[in-house]
């Protein structure tokens, strides 16, 4: 008895947690959405600057010598393009996903920075969608089966095994 009512609230847990994601979600869009938008900004002006003195991206990082501070910049640059180019293939993703399809993309969630972001500012809200409901679902289930299978580990030693009835027809 008290397994079932611990399992059940592992799933009303689970259902509570996982109803947020969809919303989380979409505030993780809207502030990756910026963040690629400020990178765009950074690329286009390397770009601008590489192409006004006609050179590719490449070639004006490989001019980025000289100097520890030049180094040092090359290499940011080049983390900065490799960010962009990651945000802004997570966020198309992310865009053309459904509320529902996204509970299935938490990898697309993944840049640590727009995560804590998110989240330090993120208050839940009641799930009164679809993605909602569909999120609470899975959230209860999978609270529901985490409880359940811990309990049953922890309770295995514990089982008592009954012995075998015999049949008399007498």
């Amino acid at each position: 008895m008290i397994g079932k009512a611990l399992t059940l609230a592992g799933g009303l847990a689970g259902a509570a947690a996982l109803s947020q994601y969809p919303e989380f979600s979409q505030q993780y869009i809207q502030r990756l959405a910026g963040q690629v938008d400020a990178l765009s900004v950074v690329v286009a002006d390397f770009d601008r600057s590489a192409g006004a003195n006609n050179l590719t991206r490449v070639a004006a990082l490989d001019q980025m010598q000289g100097t520890a501070f030049l180094a040092a910049r090359k290499v940011d640059m080049q983390n900065a393009f490799i960010r962009f180019d990651t945000l802004s293939n997570n966020l198309t993703f992310l865009r053309l996903a459904s509320p529902v399809e996204r509970i299935a993309m938490p990898h697309r969630l993944a840049d640590p920075d727009t995560f804590n972001a998110t989240w330090a500012d993120f208050r839940p809200a009641m799930p009164l969608s679809t993605a909602g409901a569909v999120a609470s679902a899975a959230g209860f289930l999978g609270g529901w089966g985490v409880v359940g299978v811990a309990l049953s580990v922890l309770l295995w030693p514990f089982w008592r095994r009954q012995p075998a009835r015999r049949n008399n027809l007498s």
